[in-house]
């Protein structure tokens, strides 16, 4: 029988527990969320996040500014975001319009409120083992993971995909769980035989149903990342992950659907990273 592992219900429940510890708090987490031009799939997002933001009883600025914003104009908003004290959490939406330099943007926004665990700091404190702000879908999976898998140790995991937003920070949580990591990419040589050796296989390589099902270790856990958009005929499109899900899914012992997996935990994440934020600045202060 296949074993679904269900992230919208295990983000609902991340969700309670956060709106439940921010009652308790003598003030109110803040997150303020910038979207720069009028992309639609950012737009939906940035409004998903600001709902939930309030669902669980923070504060949600938004900040919608113009395609043609220029770079000094965003780096002072950011920058006032940084000084504002009811402000516990930044998050610039990516990706930025063609004329904006993204890294300049990023590297300005205060490590202790980068809540995405995007700045070169928060990425150096992963990978060092010490205490940052981790980026919010690699946490999301190491939450899945841990649930599905409470002892992970000496367990051999496979990350396809290296980039600073998903498959490096995620091979790092995964060594600090005393995994035995690969990272993996389209250059790596004879990918599915090293697939099939993966107890723990987490693709993020942004290739639609790359995984095939002979490429599963039967009874491995599946981590599918992958979000992408694909013909459904009659110009219709829908979702599927990078994983070839109607494959795998028998071969694998767990697995995440697409969608509905990995998905809804990226926001709950957001939500705890700011969390988290709001905690360590005003215990500093």
């Amino acid at each position: 029988m296949i074993q679904i592992i269900d992230g919208k219900a295990f983000a609902t429940k991340l969700r309670a527990e956060i709106a439940a510890e921010v009652a308790t708090l003598p003030y109110k987490p803040g997150l303020a969320v910038v979207l720069v031009g009028d992309d639609p799939a950012s737009k939906v997002y940035v409004a998903n996040k600001a709902k939930q933001t309030v669902e669980v009883g923070m504060r949600s600025f938004e900040h919608r500014l113009p395609a043609d914003t220029t770079q000094l104009h965003l780096l002072a908003l950011v920058h006032q975001l940084n000084e504002d004290p009811a402000v516990h959490g930044i998050l610039v939406q990516l990706p930025l319009p063609k004329h904006l330099n993204t890294e300049a943007v990023i590297a300005a926004i205060s490590p202790e409120k980068d809540v995405d665990g995007l700045t070169v700091v928060n990425a150096g404190r992963l990978a060092s083992g010490a205490e940052g702000l981790i980026p919010c879908t690699p946490l999301g999976c190491l939450l899945l993971l841990q649930d599905n898998i409470p002892d992970m140790t000496g367990l051999h995991a496979v990350v396809i995909g290296r980039s600073n937003l998903v498959g490096k920070p995620v091979a790092q949580l995964l060594l600090q769980q005393n995994c035995t990591v690969t990272m993996a990419h389209s250059k790596t040589r004879d990918l599915p035989a090293l697939c099939r050796t993966a107890d723990i296989l987490v693709a993020a390589v942004g290739r639609p149903e790359m995984v095939k099902g002979d490429w599963v270790k039967p009874g491995a856990v599946v981590i599918d990342v992958g979000i992408n958009r694909v013909p459904a005929g009659e110009a219709k499109t829908k979702l599927v992950g990078d994983v070839a899900y109607d494959e795998a899914a028998p071969v694998a012992g767990k697995i995440t659907p697409v969608p509905g997996g990995v998905g809804p935990m990226t926001i709950a994440c957001l939500l705890r990273n700011t969390l988290t934020a709001a905690k360590r600045l005003e215990a500093a202060h």
